[in-house]
């Protein structure tokens, strides 16, 4: 793993083009990318955040194949 592999909820919220406080509503609701708290920082993995886009793709897809 590298350093660059763990982002920041700055990062992530700018990755996201959102507000960091709307990144920690999605954390703290459980709908958006999962993140691990190591020590007083939230984190998040790059393919974690990825992933989770991944999975609101195929959502919206299969929505409208419905």
């Amino acid at each position: 793993m590298s350093p660059d592999d763990l982002l920041t909820t700055q990062e992530v919220a700018d990755l996201l083009r959102t507000t960091p406080s709307t990144l920690r509503h999605w954390r703290y609701t459980g709908t958006g990318p999962v993140g691990v708290r190591i020590g007083k920082r939230v984190l998040y993995r790059r393919h974690a955040v990825e992933a989770w886009v991944e999975s609101l793709e195929r959502h919206e897809r299969h929505l409208r194949a419905v």
